[in-house]
């Protein structure tokens, strides 16, 4: 299927590596113009701007860690960009954390986990609602995770339940806000393999990483890229408030 986005604007955040940079690139080769947010990811951010053109893709840094960063970030892409016309939430943080660690730590990683993959993702959906209402409608796709459904390993139980905040924040902004044309998607990867999964992959093995995956494979971000970019077309009204997974039909294993 032929997607053009000419004419479009979408914020993607967490642009500058792994299945984030995978969509900036896929949403711009389909005629986007993208404003890419990084956290740390500064040099990748250059790079991918530089390769796509300042003119198709621009960068702002914002640390999503802090309280009002969020909506810093929106203030300052609407000031360069005018409008835009759909929001990518992608960034998050996954930092292992067990119950064996001390109270500090505990509260801590929580604390944090929440704010990025959470409050973060919240206080965009907000800005972007009230931006998108006065425009004549919006698009808005989330990333969330297999996690969120099936859970996860005992070191990433504050990783699923963040994940799962973010499928219910967003299928209750498709439910509330479908009359004023703002359309909201779930999007729900299991393993994909980017540079952040390669570490995990050589310490536990490909082959015990597919084990589950009737697949047998790893996704990889073009996959997600691609699922992302027709969300973001328009061109799946009705099925605003949907949760597309990509886990190789991974679900219960």
């Amino acid at each position: 299927m032929n997607i053009d986005l000419a004419g479009r604007t979408v914020l993607v955040t967490g642009g500058s590596r792994g299945i984030g940079a995978a969509i900036v690139e896929r949403l711009s080769t389909s005629g986007a113009r993208v404003v890419l947010h990084y956290g740390k990811g500064v040099r990748e951010a250059e790079q991918l701007v530089e390769r796509l053109g300042a003119d198709r893709c621009i960068a702002i840094g914002a640390d999503l860690a802090v309280s009002d960063a969020a909506d810093a970030l929106w203030t300052e892409a609407i000031a360069r960009v005018g409008r835009i016309d759909a929001i990518v939430c992608n960034a998050a943080l996954m930092t292992p954390l067990t119950i064996d660690d001390g109270a500090e730590q505990w509260s801590k990683i929580w604390n944090e986990t929440i704010q990025v993959n959470v409050r973060a993702v919240a206080d965009l959906c907000r800005a972007a609602i009230g931006h998108f209402r006065a425009e004549g409608g919006g698009l808005l796709v989330t990333l969330a995770s297999r996690a969120a459904f099936r859970g996860d390993d005992a070191h990433l139980m504050h990783y699923a339940a963040s994940k799962g905040a973010v499928v219910a924040l967003t299928r209750s902004i498709a439910r509330n806000y479908a009359r004023d044309n703002v359309l909201a998607y779930v999007v729900a990867p299991g393993f994909v393999r980017t540079e952040r999964q390669e570490s995990v992959i050589l310490d536990r093995g490909e082959a015990a990483m597919v084990r589950d995956i009737p697949l047998g494979a790893m996704s990889s971000p073009e996959d997600v890229a691609n699922v992302v970019t027709f969300l973001v077309s328009g061109q799946a009204r009705s099925a605003t408030g949907a949760t597309v997974d990509i886990n190789g039909a991974s679900y219960f294993h």
